[in-house]
């Protein structure tokens, strides 16, 4: 499921019972990037032969156009399997001249189309008329930039940077933003790895855990005093207050490969004894992306949400939450 949830803009794991961070979770916090941002960024430039060769077959490339809104703008994203994914108006996707399919949230009159265009299947034959096609779109019919996020995962030799491929373009690399804190005196809902759906004054359910989750990621007071206006908040019952929690947040645009890893780290927390019963890893996509998991077609409508949450107990049992908004394909 984390490799199959491609772009994604913020990650978060909350230990409870925790001070200080171990020094193999840290160094993973660290490694998180690096990630590139790249201007005006010709379309054409995601077929070329080099480009497939150099990144798409060797590792796993990711794309998403920045600052374009999924219901009213252009979207384009790169999938790590060599799936481009165009997200396009009706006047663009007429002008393209390419195949491709009516959004499914699109509503009687079709504003928005789906083309999706396989790199790996083109690479096979550049000399065909379907490349061929393709190429004069992007080339000459409707040449299109945008504002481009890129990141790659890779294994052995670095023959190629991404750097250095675009380096006719302005481009610069980035390190994601890490925000580490020490909560004290959290108050925690109680929970059971058995009892998702809670049980009365013994356990709070999953749904109590996410709406909790999200207030503590948010930094919102959890007293409920009745002169705070922003929120009346408070933590679901029952509760145990824990002295000490460990709150990492990551943001940027980070790879499933390394979620992955920071997953698997959490999951080894406890291999010695620890007080926390439990600990949480959160990641949100971002909100305007063309897809949400594998290649389900994702819109924004009144929030454009799509997220998963851990939660992983000492016993090594673990619960799976996913979160999508109306305009979005179950995942």
């Amino acid at each position: 499921l984390v490799e199959t949830h491609y772009h994604n803009y913020r990650v978060s794991f909350l230990i409870p019972e925790c001070g200080i961070l171990s020094k193999e979770l840290k160094n993973l916090v660290m490694e998180t990037g690096p990630y590139y941002f790249v201007k005006n960024l010709p379309l054409h430039e995601l077929i070329t032969h080099e480009f497939i060769h150099s990144f798409v077959k060797k590792g796993s490339f990711y794309a998403l156009t920045y600052n374009t809104n999924i219901d009213e703008d252009n979207t384009v994203a790169l999938l790590p399997n060599g799936k481009l994914i165009l997200s396009l108006d009706k006047d663009t996707y007429e002008e393209t001249g390419l195949q491709g399919r009516p959004s499914k949230y699109s509503g009687r009159k079709v504003m928005k189309f789906i083309v999706s265009i396989d790199l790996m299947d083109l690479s096979f034959n550049l000399n065909s008329k379907k490349y061929e096609r393709i190429s004069w779109s992007f080339k000459e019919k409707k040449p299109l930039k945008f504002d481009f996020l890129l990141a790659w995962h890779h294994t052995g030799a670095e023959e190629s940077t991404v750097m250095s491929h675009f380096s006719s373009y302005r481009i610069q690399e980035h390190q994601p933003k890490i925000a580490l804190s020490t909560v004290t005196e959290l108050q925690c809902p109680v929970l059971r790895s058995s009892a998702l759906q809670g049980e009365p004054e013994a356990a709070c359910s999953a749904p109590e855990l996410l709406d909790w989750l999200g207030a503590v990621f948010s930094h919102t007071e959890l007293n409920n005093e009745p002169h705070n206006f922003i929120s009346t908040y408070c933590c679901p019952q029952p509760s145990t207050v824990v002295a000490k929690a460990y709150l990492c947040t990551i943001t940027g645009f980070i790879l499933p490969e390394k979620i992955c890893l920071l997953l698997e780290q959490l999951r080894h927390y406890f291999d010695e004894p620890k007080l926390a019963p439990w600990v949480t890893l959160s990641v949100q996509g971002f909100a305007d992306s063309p897809v949400s998991w594998r290649e389900n077609e994702h819109g924004f409508r009144k929030g454009g949400e799509h997220l998963y949450n851990f939660v992983i107990f000492n016993n090594q049992d673990y619960w799976l939450q996913m979160a999508v908004g109306a305009n979005d394909d179950c995942p």
